[in-house]
């Protein structure tokens, strides 16, 4: 059995966005809910929130939408940036609470003392650009865990695989002239927000350490499988990388309200299991797991449960 952690709190549950919102406080609740009741999940090691310091959200973000986070939050605007925002009083605290809950979680990891672990914080974060909060994201929680885990461990090589029905468009942009960091995505195309061709490579420097593969609505287990044999498993095994960090969005899942993907749940295991090999292979087994997406309640609870047994070395899906 491998050694796992689970990061959580009531406390990202205070982040308000509004009635009718698709990225609500109940998809962290009713995950809850069905984690608790596994038998296993009394084995997993806890993990502390904590708030993220601002030195290391102002490693990817302009320190001006930092600012400018707080102080919407503060003055009670309804949305930041981009009316896809939706924000409240306590969303900036909340955002860095899941921020610096990813971080903690990556320091067990890096540590070597979990072999992986998964983050089950909201709001999510892989739309969030350089300056600019978008896609229900205010920050981009994997990119400052990418940054983190180079410049608190000395990690060199970040793999993030990023599995959303939408292409992370901001975790791209912030890394695609670095060669240090491989961004793999995999979502429906095209799709919101219309970023993620598979001509979108990466530039300058970090030409090549972009990898896009878009999937035409209706795409089900066949072509992801397809995707990972063929393309994407090769690539990371070329690049060889110190941890692989999981975007981990759900809504690719064929009940998902966001996508017109159609991946069942047992195959969000199947896609776990692949990326474990790769960090056998190459990173002592180091993962670090972060949702994103995923808007139907139930596939969601199901899918996260899959996810984490598998991280926990169960090879069937009803362990889960």
């Amino acid at each position: 059995m491998m050694k796992t952690a689970f990061a959580s709190d009531p406390r990202f549950q205070n982040h308000a966005t509004g009635q009718g919102h698709p990225e609500r406080s109940s998809r962290l609740a009713h995950t809850l809910d069905h984690l608790q009741a596994k038998e296993w999940f009394a084995s997993l090691k806890t993990v502390e929130a904590v708030r993220c310091e601002t030195e290391w959200l102002a490693r990817v973000h302009h320190r001006q939408l930092i600012e400018r986070a707080r102080a919407s939050c503060e003055q009670g605007l309804p949305y930041l940036d981009t009316p896809d925002v939706a924000i409240s009083a306590e969303s900036f605290e909340v955002a860095r609470l899941a921020a610096g809950t990813v971080l903690n979680l990556a320091d067990e990891v890096a540590h070597g003392r979990v072999d992986n672990g998964f983050a089950l914080v909201r709001p999510p974060g892989h739309h969030a650009e350089h300056n600019a909060a978008l896609g229900f994201c205010l920050f981009n929680n994997i990119a400052i865990a990418a940054r983190y885990l180079q410049d608190q461990h000395g990690l060199e090589k970040i793999l993030i695989v990023d599995w959303d029905v939408h292409h992370g468009n901001g975790t791209q942009h912030l890394f695609e002239e670095d060669p240090s960091v491989f961004y793999v995505s995999t979502h429906q195309y095209p799709h919101y927000p219309g970023t993620g061709a598979y001509s979108e490579t990466g530039t300058g420097a970090g030409k090549g350490a972009t990898l896009n593969c878009p999937m035409n609505a209706g795409a089900g287990n066949e072509t992801y499988t397809q995707a990972f044999t063929e393309t994407i498993l090769p690539a990371i095994d070329a690049f060889g990388p110190d941890m692989i960090l999981i975007s981990a969005g759900f809504d690719a899942h064929q009940a998902d309200p966001l996508g017109s993907i159609n991946l069942t749940t047992e195959h969000y295991a199947w896609m776990t299991r692949r990326l474990m090999e790769c960090a056998d292979h190459h990173c002592n087994g180091r993962i670090l797991s972060v949702l994103e997406g995923g808007y139907d309640l139930d596939a969601l609870a199901l899918s996260v449960a899959v996810h984490i047994g598998t991280l926990k070395g169960f090879s069937s899906v009803e362990k889960s």
